[in-house]
């Protein structure tokens, strides 16, 4: 019970089991002043309930979307078996499991697939994004002219049900618009822009306003020697990682992992990365957009 003890403003609090005594000085107040006192605390009080029972279902709420997230079997993906007999031909060398871990594809997040081609990459990325999660597969009008036909009878497969082709340059890839990607990837890819004269200033900065904050660029490309800068990129399509990192950073994108699943150090990087001296050093690279 509370006792309140005349001038001293001396208030014992006091449990019935007498186990347990507390002592709050207080200065001297008005019988009006302490009621007054009295009903600020009570307010607070309710208004720290209230809070937190909204804390509480904000929480409730927020779980289902993180469940959304959990990662699918990679592995189950890759040995899917509708994939195609060209697709699991792709496969060899680039450890596609491990690429979709690396990466971190989930379902439900929103993707686009830089230099799709074919749509191998952008299969497997679809298939890891379901259900919820869509790929925008983005080609050049040049490269689309090519892979046309390939490409838009893959989008006629169940498994591409969640793929959208997106014709489009690669210093404005992304549809107009769209700002909310979790994810952007360029693979196999960044020596071909180079070899191609794309403003890739202008490129990168595309791929940070594509992007949501904290939304992620994964980049990997054929090994260059180091310090070979771009003067491979036709000859021996490849890329100088160093380069390709301090480009992307001048975006203002952030690396935050560096995969070594596909490294090789036996490859002397003098070779083309398609002479079929397999296998070929690759370079895998995650950057984060801040916020």
């Amino acid at each position: 019970m509370l006792m309140y003890r005349g001038a001293s403003g001396r208030i014992d609090a006091e449990r019935s089991s007498k186990r347990f005594a507390y002592h709050i000085d207080l200065p001297a107040v008005s019988g009006a002043a302490r009621t007054q006192s009295i009903s600020d605390l009570g307010s607070e009080m309710v208004k720290s309930r209230i809070l937190a029972c909204l804390l509480a279902l904000s929480a409730i709420a927020a779980a289902p979307a993180a469940s959304s997230q959990t990662a699918p079997d990679y592995a189950a993906i890759i040995a899917a078996p509708d994939r195609s007999d060209a697709d699991r031909k792709l496969d060899t060398n680039r450890a596609p499991a491990q690429w979709l871990a690396f990466i971190g594809a989930k379902p439900g997040m929103k993707i686009l697939d830089i230099e799709a081609v074919y749509g191998w990459k952008a299969e497997l990325l679809a298939r890891a994004v379901a259900p919820g999660g869509n790929i925008y597969a983005q080609n050049s009008e040049a490269a689309f002219a090519r892979v046309k036909d390939r490409l838009e009878a893959r989008l006629k497969t169940p498994a591409a049900a969640n793929i959208v082709s997106a014709v489009r340059p690669f210093e404005d890839p992304a549809p107009t618009g769209m700002h909310d990607f979790d994810l952007v990837t360029v693979f196999y890819a960044y020596h071909d822009i180079t070899n191609l004269g794309v403003d890739r200033a202008k490129m990168n900065k595309a791929f940070y306003d594509a992007l949501k904050p904290g939304g992620e660029l994964a980049v990997g490309d054929y090994s260059a020697k180091p310090g070979a800068g771009t003067s491979v990129a036709q000859t021996l399509h490849r890329s100088d990682e160093a380069l390709v990192r301090s480009e992307i950073e001048a975006a203002g994108l952030k690396l935050i992992d560096h995969g070594d699943f596909l490294h090789v150090p036996g490859d002397a990087r003098d070779a083309h990365s398609h002479s079929g001296a397999e296998p070929v050093d690759i370079y895998v690279l995650k950057f984060r957009k801040p916020g």
